[in-house]
């Protein structure tokens, strides 16, 4: 980003003097000292404490993107000398986003709130807009100490248009690059109960009431922090009655709690003490105790500080006895058991800022640490600082982990979709999918679930897949070259199923591909890697094309089953030039309303991931309730009912429909996949990514994704091999049991010599020798192979 981009560091050493080791670290974002990187969500909001000295940089990371900034002195006033630039608005888009209760707008708030700014008298400095280009960038040097608010404004998308709203970049440059604790800390989530600094290699106990939440902070980042809790009645009658590691993954069937389901952490009593709301880095210990004199004596190095000594000394005053070696949840510590049960340590995952955060379900007398090892890589080699803070229990966070777009990127908290109010009153059974809460499996059950989706009906919530709106002169030209399908046969209304893939012929996604008008498309994918693949391929050869998100303007349901146009006929109004829905082809798509010409607008397609007849329904997140509420009433006479991602399993398998990081990955193309159909070599005329490599691997193909019947009804999972004989050819990708064929049931990637139809091979389990069972091999799709349902 012009002149903020961190310059290379340069190591010069003498021929003869010991050269220092160089490591390589993609998976933090490297900004140099006193450099800072933050993300303000399309339709969001953010708020930075700036200093005088320091430079700002702002980018629209995706182009044709608006974005507000405003400057707020110590003195809690909107003043323009900060950004030393006329402001030109009054912050109409901010105010807007803070009303409609956008990405940002409770935190931008209670800043406000704790420091007496009125929102009213707001004014701002517009950037950016429709023509702006992706990676478009405006640098500032702050000129006073205050506040620095970004907005990213954006009006509810329509879902037959592309005026989504996408994420701004900001960067900071610190003026003064030592800066202190209190300024490398994040803004508290509320306003905090208690603050309390964990000095490195330190321990401190503190009290925590019934239904209060706890928030561990890793400030610098890669330093590792111990946590015990006990039960504050049962302190209080001298019991010792810690939580409990073993207890806690005995119940869970886990190895430490997460939120969602399983969530809670046990003390010996079997009582549970704490719940994990939210995770930003999902890589924690509680195996292994906290480190005590025991394991520094053995290491050589006696009399070091450790953390079981240090919780010692702040559980006294509670009266708790001291031990030689303390159980714990270990947040932030790196360690996995491998395959001969050894237990290995690397640095740990968490990066500056990111945190724990925990609801306590009983008062609680807690202690955390800040761990002391210097000794290897547990801390990164250089212990600093935790940051505790507590919140009063009548907040409200939403339970969430992180996820990141590219290893680089900021962390983004699970989701709760559109429709997650609807299908909440019917489950609590939900896991995290790629950044969005989606339902498992609801009151009837998986098999329930999938002979309704067999034999009448079923809705789901895909909202997760990402949604992508490719548009410009260039837009078709740029999918032409990215894609494996000839996109300029696609016609308006029409959808595609296609492969994206690298140089290499390996697959970075699958997905379908809407095309809206000339010049406008909709990619809808797995993985938010295919649309950053696009837009740097834009960049790269020069595309005026724009490829921005709108997932989080883009819910959709599926409605999947024989009974989903009879359900879905009669509620779609679509206009006179358009096709009804009882008109719509296999692939194909309508623009319409909900009930009538004043609806809730809704795109559908006749699409779906079920091997049924089935259809897709896209909407803005505004309108999704009116939309489930409309498709619920209409399905109550044919049986319509909710399935979970359990039973979409089991119906994808049969129908053998691939799934990303299962059945395929980078390493595999889509020869390899199955699906190799998405690759017209001989009838695609023009070049695109990966042609020349997929030629080439067409012709000396190596593996085969395939179908298994398997004979044996012992359960079978992703990842077991494939055997003839003692030799291992394949290995299981995905399995479920067919309740319609009445047998377990695989896909498999196979050496192509033993991928012919009807050859018998066997599955290994134990250490895949030790037990067999036996299998052959099948279509790929075992369940209509023909596709004669989905296409009826």
């Amino acid at each position: 980003m012009g002149d903020l981009m961190p310059e290379p560091i340069v190591t010069r050493t003498s021929p003869d003097r010991p050269r220092a080791s160089s490591v390589l670290q993609p998976g933090l974002w490297q900004g140099g000292p006193g450099m800072e990187r933050y993300r303000v969500k399309g339709r969001g909001s953010l708020v930075v404490p700036v200093k005088a000295g320091d430079r700002i940089a702002v980018c629209d990371t995706e182009g044709a993107q608006a974005c507000e900034l405003s400057f707020i002195d110590t003195n809690g006033r909107f003043n323009d000398a900060g950004l030393d630039v006329a402001s030109d608005g009054t912050a109409e888009g901010l105010k807007a986003l803070v009303a409609e209760g956008g990405e940002g707008a409770s935190r931008t708030l209670a800043a406000f709130r704790r420091r007496g700014i009125d929102l009213a008298v707001a004014r701002s400095l517009g950037l950016f807009g429709q023509s702006s280009t992706a990676g478009a960038k405006a640098e500032f040097t702050m000129a006073l100490d205050g506040l620095l608010v970004v907005a990213a404004p954006g009006r509810p998308m329509h879902v037959a248009s592309a005026d989504t709203a996408t994420p701004i970049e900001l960067r900071v440059k610190r003026a003064n690059v030592g800066r202190s604790y209190m300024e490398m800390l994040p803004e508290p989530l509320a306003d905090p109960l208690q603050e309390i600094r964990i000095r490195a290699a330190t321990a401190s106990a503190y009290f925590v009431r019934a239904g209060e939440f706890i928030q561990l902070i890793d400030v610098s980042g890669r330093q590792c922090t111990d946590f015990q809790a006990f039960s504050a009645r049962k302190v209080d009658r001298g019991l010792d009655l810690a939580l409990d590691s073993t207890i806690t993954r005995t119940l869970l069937g886990r190895s430490y709690p997460a939120p969602g389901l399983p969530s809670k952490a046990f003390d010996r009593d079997i009582e549970p003490l704490v719940e994990i709301v939210q995770d930003t880095v999902g890589r924690h210990d509680a195996f292994a105790t906290a480190c005590n004199a025991r394991y520094y004596d053995d290491m050589g190095y006696p009399g070091h500080v450790n953390c079981t000594d240090n919780f010692n000394k702040a559980l006294a005053p509670y009266g708790i006895p001291g031990r030689k070696g303390w159980e714990a949840i270990n947040f932030f510590y790196n360690t996995h058991v491998d395959q001969q049960n050894q237990i290995h340590m690397d640095e740990p995952w968490s990066r500056p800022g990111d945190y724990v955060l925990m609801r306590a379900l009983t008062d609680l007398v807690c202690v955390s640490s800040s761990c002391p090892d210097d000794i290897d890589a547990a801390n990164g080699w250089d212990p600093t600082d935790i940051h505790l803070r507590t919140y009063s229990g009548a907040e409200s966070f939403s339970r969430a982990v992180a996820i990141r777009m590219t290893p680089e990127s900021a962390p983004v908290p699970t989701q709760e979709t559109a429709f997650h109010p609807r299908f909440a009153e019917k489950t609590r059974n939900f896991t995290e999918y790629r950044g969005f809460w989606l339902p498992a499996s609801f009151r009837d059950g998986a098999i329930g679930e999938y002979w309704a989706c067999r034999e009448r009906a079923v809705v789901m919530d895909l909202s997760a897949l990402r949604k992508f709106e490719i548009t410009g002169p260039d837009a078709e030209a740029l999918l032409q070259w990215c894609l494996t399908r000839d996109i300029r046969k696609l016609s308006n209304g029409q959808v595609v199923y296609s492969a994206m893939c690298y140089e290499s012929g390996g697959m970075i996604d699958d997905g379908t591909l809407y095309r809206l008008g000339q010049n406008n498309f909709r990619w809808v994918g797995g993985d938010d890697a295919s649309g950053l693949w696009l837009r740097e391929q834009a960049e790269r050869a020069g595309f005026r094309a724009w490829v921005r998100s709108s997932t989080d303007q883009m819910h959709n349901i599926a409605v999947q089953g024989p009974g989903s146009r009879n359900i879905l006929k009669d509620i779609i109004w679509t206009a006179p030039q358009q096709s009804s829905l009882g008109e719509l082809d296999w692939f194909r798509f309508c623009i319409g309303r909900i009930g009538h010409f004043e609806g809730p607008p809704v795109v559908v397609s006749r699409t779906g991931y079920t091997g049924e007849l089935g259809y897709e329904i896209f909407c803005h997140p505004k309108d999704a309730l009116a939309v489930f509420d409309a498709v619920m009433k209409a399905g109550e006479p044919y049986g319509l009912t909710p399935m979970g991602l359990e039973a979409l399993d089991m119906v994808r398998i049969e129908a053998g429909l691939v799934f990303a990081g299962y059945d395929f990955n980078d390493q595999i193309d889509p020869f390899e996949a199955g699906i190799g159909f998405t690759v017209p070599l001989k009838s695609k005329a023009d070049d695109f990514i990966g042609r020349e490599a997929l030629i080439e691997r067409k012709q000396t193909p190596r593996h085969r994704l395939v179908g298994l019947a398997i004979e044996a009804n012992d359960a079978i999972g992703h990842g077991d091999p494939v055997f003839v004989g003692r030799a291992q050819v394949g290995v299981v990708t995905s399995a479920t049991r067919s309740p319609i064929l009445k047998r377990n049931i695989a896909l498999a990637r196979l050496d192509v010599h033993h991928a012919a139809l009807g050859s018998t091979v066997e599955i290994g389990k134990l250490d895949g020798h030790q037990k067999r069972l036996p299998a052959s091999v099948t279509d790929l799709a075992q369940y209509d192979p023909g596709k004669t349902r989905p296409r009826g």
